[in-house]
């Protein structure tokens, strides 16, 4: 059966009963209310996605799932023709456009989605930085503020599914995701966690869209957005401690995909992270099996706590 190409994530999805609690810490945490009803909260960057967080009014506060942008009309199709998946539909929701709603083997929530209108919101440029050999800021001082600052996207999230083999072939098969690099305990052979990426080839993407671990539940470990550098995290940082919101790891940097991390829980107990500077990647990248602990994973920074990794 054909497959479809995914082009980049673009929304997560979860169910929470406070609509007014999420729109506040998401707001503190540097996104803009992009839509709101009775029943459904979108926040969104600064990119060009409509909204990059969707938030349902329900008794329970769980993860439902997320988003994925596709080439074409015609991928949505072939999408549809895969089993258990729904027709072709209109989105009622900023932006419009058409999606096929499908759940991976353990019940995730994956919309597709394609045609959707969209636009851009002023961003600062990023700050120049002087490095020790190489100096692009000369005779200017940089004066950077402790705000919540601008998210631009989604850059991935994380899922934590029993069947990791069956949902990574899933993703492979509907969206020709690939994979960057793996996690495996003990050996080689024992891998427990998959980086996935998009594939267009030549042209650089992020490090991973999305990362599916092995683990005993269905649920999602974080959702993470990028930020435009540096300075745009550490004053975020600042910001999200003033206002009282619990820090849970940060800031750091990663081993697999490089960037630099800032973990933050939102009101309801999902950690959320914002990163800069992640590593992008081609065609010509050659995973690796890395075989190792959990928190060797931090290569500076603060330590995640044990519990970031239950």
């Amino acid at each position: 059966m054909s497959q479809a190409k995914a082009v980049d994530v673009s929304y997560v999805i979860y169910q929470v009963d406070d609509l007014d609690r999420m729109q506040k810490f998401m707001q503190d945490f540097g996104l803009v209310t992009a839509g709101r009803d009775t029943d459904r909260l979108y926040m969104r960057g600064s990119g060009p996605a409509p909204y990059s967080h969707v938030s349902e009014r329900g008794a329970e506060n769980r993860f439902l799932g997320g988003g994925i942008r596709v080439s074409s009309r015609e991928d949505l199709d072939t999408l549809a023709a895969f089993e258990g998946s729904s027709p072709v539909e209109a989105i009622d929701a900023p932006g419009g456009g058409l999606r096929v709603r499908m759940h991976t083997p353990d019940g995730v929530r994956i919309d597709a989605l394609w045609g959707q209108e969209v636009s851009t919101l002023p961003l600062r440029a990023p700050n120049p930085f002087n490095a020790g050999a190489v100096k692009d800021r000369i005779n200017s001082s940089l004066r950077p503020k402790r705000e919540a600052g601008l998210v631009l996207r989604l850059g991935h999230f994380v899922l934590r599914v029993p069947h990791h083999s069956e949902t990574v072939a899933w993703f492979q098969e509907r969206f020709g995701m690939v994979a960057s690099d793996y996690l495996c305990a003990g050996s080689q052979e024992n891998v427990v966690g998959t980086f996935m990426r998009v594939d267009l080839g030549a042209t650089p993407v992020d490090h991973h869209a999305i990362l599916i671990t092995r683990a005993a539940n269905v649920g999602v470990h974080h959702c993470s957005f990028e930020m435009q550098d540096l300075d745009a995290v550490m004053g975020a940082h600042d910001y999200l401690s003033d206002q009282g919101h619990f820090l849970v790891c940060g800031v750091g940097r990663h081993l697999l995909g490089s960037q630099i991390y800032d973990y933050w829980s939102d009101p309801f107990g999902f950690r959320v992270e914002h990163y800069t500077d992640g590593d992008v990647v081609t065609s010509e990248h050659v995973p690796s099996h890395f075989v190792g602990t959990a928190d060797q994973t931090t290569q500076w920074g603060m330590r995640p706590p044990p519990e970031f990794f239950d």
